[in-house]
């Protein structure tokens, strides 16, 4: 069995090894194999087994191609014969060849020593050449020199330099020249620099005066800007009237190019590029910067000489010019400047002049100069900012100086208003001239009718009117021109809560000043009184104004808005003015009713005239409707009127109840009662003269008197007892209090006590009419 296998063993790998062999196979597997079973010998003897069979097959080959093997070697045969004879051949023609060569050879000599000469007298006109060259080129780079062509100088000897100079055969020229081209070089830059540096001397006197040009450009273009949108608002307010055919058309007086200063920067492009060109680009730009810087931290340095108002002008603008000089050489001078570095002096310059404008400001102590200085900064902040800088700062400190500027302009308005009011003759002002008309009524609006009246005009308000008017129109221009250009965009909120404080802390604080003095008469309390009214409705002609100077469109204001607090604060003021009114009217009666004391409240005959007092109270109040009429609004006559009225039928009242009537007549209250009639006859008069009739109020000036009107009625009536019947007093003296008809009643004796007074014919009457005044005395204490 052991044998048996290993004889299946040696036949697996003859078969494997003969199917490689046959395909062509890779035999490296099967060596492989026999090695590492340890079965080489059988590899060897199967190799050598194959190698027998492929011999068969060698020899059955070599038996079929016999003939053409014996074809093959005779071909080769010839093919040796035929080249024996091509060397014969070739042998014979050498030999000619040398035979022909050696008389050229002798004439190539001759040639060679011809071709030597000529080329040391090539190499000779070379060389001169090459001097002749360079020699030409040093003579033109000297006339360039000479004339100023200093790039084209050094192109020149640039060019010298790479070209020539190395090649140069003559040493001593070529030493010559290597000396002389530095030396050439160093004048140039000395030429260069010099140029420069009166270029530099140059530029900062004449920087002022370009920043002046940009300024004064700036200023033009703000103008159009407004006249555009004073156009537009017109063409607005036009077309919502109806379409205006002019609110479109072009004006070709608003599209000239704009205007700019040119100045010359020749002498920095010359030094920049010539410094370029010797290789000292970064010396030149690092000698550009350290220079303008100087000159730049020296037109940072304000003058003492003079006050800022003053050289605040000539301070911006040389800053402008500085900087638009900087920003043409950045575009123009590739690489002299970066935009860092110009940002970084920019950065500096404008901190530098915030905190300079921060301090001056803080010294200023009129409005009028903030107000200067702030529309240059302002015009300067616009023009940097159309070179590409950035001038926020700028504004940010012109917002910050805002409340102070508004306190200043605020305290000039005050003295400007306190003069106004000093100045006041509280007199109705009485126009006589158009023009005066015009500045005094129609541009400040006081009137609705926009037709110049019939001349002379009385106006309803006297002379302060117009005159504080013009005072807040002036704040409102003065605050919104403060406010414009600045970092807000819509200023009209701001403007009107400045206005508002204006019109309360200012206006209406020196308006009841007037009023609460003392020293005023009472025409002229009427006349001030008149004057808050027209100031009130004055409020919205402020409001109009403030927008239209803010570019606010008309039909926004015409919108629910929620107005001036000032308005409300003046109508206080006004009612404040009325009471003051009222209070003087009764404290120059009171004077008039003194006169009550001297009247006999014991009379014996009845009166044929109204006392005195009357007369001089009619009188007062005749003036007073007369000088209220015109002025006041008729709610306020009323008022004021009213109220004297009532308080003259209390003090007749308040006389009666004093002790200083111990006891009264008939005869007297029948002179109370002819004074009570002519004053009531005044009151319907004035009450229909004046218009108040229309407004149908529930009670007239008459009604103000029926105090001392029911009174005197009952101590007349025949009947006196018929007060306590509740049907009669309700209808016909529903006004008493029982107290006081009480006090009064025990005052009143229906007939002097005469020693014969029951013997007079009137007796009987006068009996009936004291059981009467009896009966309702005795009524009067039970009802007490």
């Amino acid at each position: 069995m052991p044998a048996q296998a290993k004889k299946n063993g040696d036949g697996g790998i003859g078969a494997a090894l003969a199917g490689f062999v046959s395909s062509n196979q890779d035999l490296g597997p099967i060596v492989r194999h026999a090695f590492e079973s340890g079965k080489p010998d059988t590899l060897f003897h199967n190799l050598r087994g194959i190698a027998k069979s492929k011999e068969v097959e060698i020899e059955e080959l070599c038996r079929l191609h016999y003939e053409e093997f014996i074809l093959a070697v005779d071909e080769l045969r010839g093919v040796l014969v035929d080249a024996d004879e091509l060397k014969g051949v070739l042998s014979g023609e050498n030999l000619r060849l040398q035979e022909v060569a050696s008389a050229l050879l002798l004439k190539l000599d001759e040639l060679l020593e011809s071709y030597a000469a000529n080329k040391n007298l090539g190499e000779a006109l070379a060389t001169l050449k090459m001097c002749l060259r360079v020699t030409s080129l040093c003579q033109v780079c000297n006339m360039n020199i000479a004339e100023g062509k200093f790039h084209t100088a050094l192109k020149t000897l640039e060019l010298i330099e790479k070209e020539y100079l190395k090649n140069i055969p003559l040493k001593l020229l070529k030493k010559v020249i290597e000396k002389k081209i530095p030396m050439m070089k160093l004048y140039i830059e000395k030429k260069v620099s010099a140029e420069f540096n009166e270029w530099l001397v140059y530029i900062r006197k004449f920087a002022m005066v370009i920043g002046q040009a940009s300024i004064r450009q700036a200023t033009l273009d703000r103008q159009k800007d407004e006249g555009m949108r004073a156009r537009q608002r017109e063409a607005e307010e036009s077309s919502r009237v109806g379409f205006d055919e002019h609110a479109y058309a072009l004006d070709v007086e608003y599209i000239d190019d704009e205007s700019t200063l040119e100045f010359d920067l020749t002498p920095v492009y010359r030094a920049h590029n010539i410094h370029t060109c010797l290789g000292l680009g970064d010396k030149f730009r690092e000698y550009y910067c350290s220079n303008r810087l100087m000159q730049l931290n020296l037109d940072m340095q304000i003058s003492t000489a003079q006050p800022f108002l003053e050289s605040h002008q000539h301070f911006l603008a040389q800053v402008a010019g500085f900087f638009i000089v900087e920003d043409r050489v950045l575009r123009t001078a590739e690489g002299l400047l970066s935009e860092s570095q110009v940002e970084t002096m920019w950065e500096a310059s404008i901190s530098k002049v915030t905190s300079i404008l921060e301090e001056q400001f803080t010294r200023m102590d009129a409005a009028n100069h903030h107000l200067l200085v702030k529309d240059y900064v302002s015009l300067l902040g616009a023009t940097m900012k159309k070179y590409g800088y950035q001038a926020t700062s700028l504004l940010e400190v012109l917002e910050k100086n805002r409340d102070k500027y508004h306190e200043l302009l605020v305290s000039d308005c005050r003295k400007q208003i306190q003069g106004v009011f000093a100045k006041e003759s509280y007199e109705r002002m009485v126009i006589e001239k158009e023009h005066e008309y015009n500045m005094n009524v129609a541009t400040l609006q006081l009137e609705p009718i926009h037709v110049v009246p019939v001349l002379p005009y009385v106006a309803p308000f006297s002379s302060s009117v117009p005159g504080s008017c013009r005072i807040v129109c002036s704040f409102i221009e003065d605050l919104v021109s403060y406010l414009s250009y600045g970092v807000m965009v819509n200023s009209y909120d701001v403007v009107e809560r400045y206005l508002d404080k204006l019109l309360i802390e200012v206006l209406n604080d020196c308006l009841l000043k007037l009023i609460h003095s003392g020293s005023l008469e009472t025409a002229q309390l009427v006349q001030i009184a008149g004057n808050i009214a027209i100031l009130e409705q004055s409020c919205d002609t402020f409001l109009l104004h403030a927008a239209q100077l803010c570019g606010l469109p008309k039909r926004l204001l015409e919108k629910p808005h929620s107005g001036l607090t000032a308005r409300a604060v003046l109508k206080a003021s006004q009612n404040a003015a009325f009471n003051g009114l009222i209070t003087s009217t009764n404290s120059k009666i009171d004077e008039f009713m003194l006169l009550l004391t001297s009247i006999n409240w014991t009379a014996e005959e009845a009166p044929e005239h109204a006392n005195d007092y009357m007369n001089e109270v009619l009188i007062y109040l005749d003036m007073v409707v007369s000088t209220a009429q015109p002025v006041l609004p008729r709610g306020a006559l009323f008022k004021v009127v009213s109220g004297a009225l009532s308080h003259i039928s209390d003090s007749i009242v308040t006389v009666l109840l004093s002790d200083r009537v111990k006891r009264l007549s008939v005869n007297a209250v029948a002179g109370i009662d002819i004074d009570l009639r002519l004053l009531e006859e005044f009151a319907e008069d004035r009450f229909r003269s004046t218009g108040l009739l229309d407004l149908r109020n529930e009670t007239s000036f008459k009604d103000c008197l029926v105090e001392i009107r029911q009174l005197t009625n009952l101590l007349l009536s025949n009947k006196p007892e018929s007060f306590m019947n509740a049907v009669i007093r309700e209808k016909n003296y529903d006004s008493l209090d029982h107290k006081k008809v009480t006090i009064i009643c025990d005052k009143f004796r229906d007939a002097p006590d005469s020693l014969f007074g029951s013997l007079s014919s009137r007796n009987m009457v006068q009996n009936a009419r004291k059981k009467s005044l009896d009966v309702l005395k005795r009524r009067l204490k039970d009802f007490s």
